[in-house]
């Protein structure tokens, strides 16, 4: 067994160009998946805090099941199981931005839930006595208060939902571990090309945090 094991740094950076192209990849599985999972999180977040019970139930069961499986098996379920059920194949690229849109979006409803329902109850009454209707109140008193305070929860799940795209090579989808997968096959050069692709998402990770500090600190000081 060999022991003297070097990391060869040469390779690590000579993977660069052939890891590159995963980028736009990750970035578009990942904010499109997001963009979408935000409105669906919106709708069957307010669906939780309604009065109605035959409202919340369907969205605590939604949430409930994508909450309770892995993103992975979802997926595979979307990309093997769901053309058996259609009969017909769907895109990789589609099926991992629809993984990512319901996952992210089960996450983002409890998300919308618990920013709602931190306004204080006396807010809303002062609104209505006001004058305001009630969906005037959430408009234009609730909501904009709640979307603060949703900023730095909906940052981590975007950064979870970035890296979770990692799981989308089992599809072939050539986002960044698809390419380092695809580089190793012909260069056996594991840790280095797995090196970069893990400081590769900490760098995309890393500016995101950077991008919703600056985003939080002056809803903070639009308060």
């Amino acid at each position: 067994m060999d022991v003297n094991f070097q990391f060869d740094w040469s390779a690590a950076f000579g993977s660069i160009p052939y890891l590159l192209p995963g980028i736009p990849w990750t970035l578009l599985i990942s904010f499109g998946g997001l963009a979408i999972g935000f409105f669906i999180g919106i709708f069957f977040g307010l669906l939780r805090i309604s009065p109605l019970r035959w409202l919340r139930w369907p969205a605590i069961f939604y949430v409930e099941v994508f909450r309770g499986t892995p993103i992975l098996v979802q997926v595979l379920f979307i990309f093997y199981g769901l053309p058996q059920l259609l009969g017909s194949p769907i895109n990789a690229l589609v099926a991992g931005i629809a993984a990512i849109a319901i996952n992210s979006g089960a996450y983002i409803s409890e998300i919308v839930r618990g920013g709602v329902q931190s306004i204080e109850r006396g807010q809303r009454e002062a609104s209505l006595s006001l004058g305001l209707s009630r969906t005037q109140a959430f408009r234009y008193v609730i909501w904009p208060q709640a979307l603060r305070r949703m900023i730095p929860p909906l940052g981590n799940q975007g950064i979870i939902s970035i890296k979770d795209t990692s799981l989308f090579s089992v599809i072939g989808v050539g986002e960044l571990v698809r390419q380092g997968q695809i580089y190793i096959a012909t260069t056996f050069t594991a840790l280095e090309v797995y090196f970069m692709v893990a400081l590769m998402y900490l760098v995309i990770t890393w500016t995101l945090s950077l991008i919703l500090r600056q985003i939080e600190r002056r809803g903070l000081a639009g308060q």
